[in-house]
C-alpha cells in the first residue's frame, strides 16, 4: 500500500489555516497527519522545504498585513492577540523584521514591494496544497443578465495592486456598499505572466442598482454584458487559481469547442480572506463564450 504524504500534510495545512489564532502544538499536528511525531517535522520540512513553526509564523504574519491594510476598524493589539502574540511589542518587532515597517506605518502607508517579496515563497509553498489534476474541475455553463458595475481601475504592477483596493474600500464604506450588500467582481484583462507591470490591468468592481454619482476616487460605471459564460467554482487562494484558469483556455474550450466572446475573463468574490480562512475563499471564475 502506497502511503499519501502529501496528502496528510495538506490535511494539517487546512487544519493550520482554520486554527491558526489557537495553539498548534506539534502533538497535535501529527495527530492529524497520522504521522508520528518523531517524523512529522521531518516529514513537513521535506514536502514544503519549511519547518512547521516557520510556516505557521509566517501564516500569522501574513493574515495580520491583510487585517492591518484592509480591516481598519480593529485594534493592532487585537490584531497581535488573534495572531498568537502576546504583547503589541511583540507583534511589533516580528512584523517590522518581515516587512521593514511597523505595523501602525504598513497600516498607515503599506510598501506592498518588500511585504511581496518576503511573502512570495509562502506563496509558492502554498501552490502546494491545491494543485489538482485536470478532471478535478467541474465546469458549468450559465446564462448571466447585464450587470452594472461601479469600477476603479488598477493599471500597474500587480505588486501595488493593495493601494487600489484600499482606494476601493474606502469608496465602497462611503458608498454603503459592503460586499454583504454589493457582489464583488474583478474584470482580469492581463496574465500578469505575460506584460509587462505597467501594462497590467484589473479592474475592481461593486454591483450598483442606482446612477454612479461623481467622485474623488476614480470610481467610474462599466456594466458586465449579458450572455454565455463557463463557470469554475475555485476555493483556494488567488496564487492558485491559475490551474482553474489555464484549464477553462485549454483542455475545455478544446473539448467543448464553444467559442469566446469580447470580453474578458471575469471573477466574483463571494468570500474573503481574511474574513475566512485562505483555504476557504470562494471565487467563481467567469469565462465569456457565445
Amino acid at each position: 500500500m502506497t502511503i499519501d504524504y502529501q496528502k496528510r500534510i495538506c490535511q494539517v495545512l487546512d487544519y493550520i489555516d482554520i486554527h491558526l489564532h489557537e495553539n498548534l502544538p506539534v502533538d497535535k499536528l501529527a495527530e492529524i497527519a497520522c504521522i508520528s511525531k518523531f517524523h512529522f517535522h521531518r516529514q513537513f520540512s521535506a514536502l514544503l522545504a519549511m519547518n512547521v513553526a516557520s510556516y505557521i509564523h509566517q501564516l500569522r504574519l501574513r493574515r495580520a498585513s491583510y487585517q492591518l491594510a484592509f480591516r481598519n476598524k480593529s485594534k493592532v493589539i487585537d490584531i497581535a492577540l488573534e495572531n498568537g502574540y502576546k504583547s503589541a511589542e511583540a507583534f511589533s518587532r516580528a512584523f517590522k523584521r518581515s516587512t521593514n515597517q511597523s505595523p501602525s506605518h504598513f497600516r498607515r502607508e503599506p510598501d506592498y514591494f518588500p511585504w511581496h517579496e518576503h511573502n512570495n515563497p509562502l506563496n509558492m509553498l502554498r501552490k502546494f496544497r491545491m494543485q489538482k489534476m485536470n478532471d478535478d474541475f467541474e465546469v458549468t455553463i450559465k446564462d448571466i443578465a447585464s450587470i452594472k458595475i461601479a469600477v476603479l481601475e488598477h493599471h500597474g504592477a500587480p505588486e501595488l495592486l493593495g493601494h487600489t483596493i484600499r482606494k476601493f474600500i474606502t469608496w465602497r464604506k462611503e458608498n454603503k456598499l459592503p460586499p454583504s450588500k454589493s457582489r464583488t467582481f474583478n474584470l482580469v484583462y492581463d496574465d500578469p505572466a505575460t506584460v509587462t507591470p505597467e501594462q497590467y490591468r484589473f479592474d475592481l468592481c461593486a454591483v450598483i442598482k442606482t446612477e454612479l454619482q461623481k467622485n474623488d476616487h476614480g470610481v467610474i460605471a462599466k456594466s458586465i454584458p449579458s450572455g454565455r459564460c463557463a463557470v469554475i467554482r475555485h476555493i483556494g487562494a488567488d496564487e492558485n487559481m491559475a490551474n482553474a484558469i489555464h484549464f477553462l483556455y485549454s483542455d475545455w474550450l478544446k473539448q467543448s469547442r464553444e467559442e469566446l466572446r469580447d470580453f474578458p475573463l471575469f471573477f466574483e468574490r463571494v468570500s474573503f480572506f481574511p474574513d475566512v480562512a485562505e483555504h476557504e475563499v470562494i471565487t467563481d471564475i467567469y469565462l465569456p463564450i457565445k
